[in-house]
């Protein structure tokens, strides 16, 4: 990926980690047993979910353990069935632990957590590469940027499970949103079109923006423009946005909660867009 568009996150996860734990700290039980758009997942899955997220890091990353190695690993899917079989298994076995020893923990690994990823140098290569962004290898900067979408979005899954907002802000959802959007040329990757064709996505009001990519010789580039005259267009508020890219609301759910004009048939395929693995 080019240096030019680097998505700056780092220095926004002590702020998303002090809400979360102000958010944790102030749930009744009540709303500790919610279920969330996760499907499967009550709002005390999400959260124990965070802390494997902040527990696996720390070991495979700072510590180089990874315990259990994947076998028959050939596809995208085998990769995927790998990480829910392991995310299964984790909520599974905390639900033995209280509310607040999970609160507690996110705490403690939190810190320990962020303090690792400011020891990673931006532009060396990352332990993991983005998958869904269809990248063999990323950098250092755009795996913590997707470390910063999975922290976003499951906190977001919470405060849309209770009824209780305060991530959805310029400086915290834009930054979410603009990682998403790294998936967009890859989801057209298969997608034909004459050079020059330019289809863009706009999340509405003053927390949103708009993406677009062009076809080219080298295939889609993203561009983030402001101007151009798109061939294909779709519009959609920023909880359709968070919840149709993470795959938590399916396309045919979306399809009358999103404005699309131009060629239906390219703006149907932004909402193919999965910046999840999924």
């Amino acid at each position: 990926m080019n240096s030019e568009i680097k998505i700056e996150t780092l220095h926004l996860f002590p702020s998303l980690d002090r809400k979360l734990i102000d958010l944790l700290n102030g749930l009744t039980a009540a709303e500790w047993d919610l279920p969330t758009v996760a499907k499967r997942w009550n709002v005390k899955d999400v959260a124990s979910h965070l802390l494997d997220g902040n527990l696996r890091t720390l070991s495979m990353s700072r510590d180089h353990y990874f315990g259990e190695s994947p076998e028959n690993i050939d596809t995208y899917q085998d990769l995927v069935g790998y990480l829910n079989h392991l995310n299964m298994a984790w909520t599974s076995a905390t639900k033995r632990l209280s509310p607040k020893v999970i609160t507690e923990l996110l705490e403690i690994t939190g810190k320990a957590y962020i303090e690792h990823l400011q020891t990673l140098k931006p532009f060396d290569p990352a332990i993991f590469s983005v998958a869904w962004a269809g990248q063999a290898v990323s950098p250092n900067w755009f795996h913590i940027a997707r470390e910063y979408t999975e922290k976003f979005l499951h906190q977001q899954q919470i405060r849309d499970a209770v009824g209780k907002q305060g991530i959805m802000t310029k400086e915290l959802f834009y930054p979410f949103l603009d990682t998403f959007m790294v998936a967009f040329p890859h989801t057209f990757r298969t997608v034909s079109a004459e050079n020059g064709t330019i289809v863009s996505m706009e999340v509405r009001t003053d927390i949103g923006g708009i993406w677009s990519i062009e076809k080219t010789d080298k295939g889609w580039i993203l561009d983030k423009s402001q101007h151009l005259h798109p061939h294909a267009k779709v519009v959609m508020d920023p909880d359709t946005a968070w919840k149709l890219f993470s795959k938590s609301w399916k396309p045919e759910q979306v399809e009358d909660k999103v404005i699309m004009t131009g060629d239906i048939i390219l703006a149907k395929r932004v909402l193919s867009i999965v910046a999840v693995m999924a």
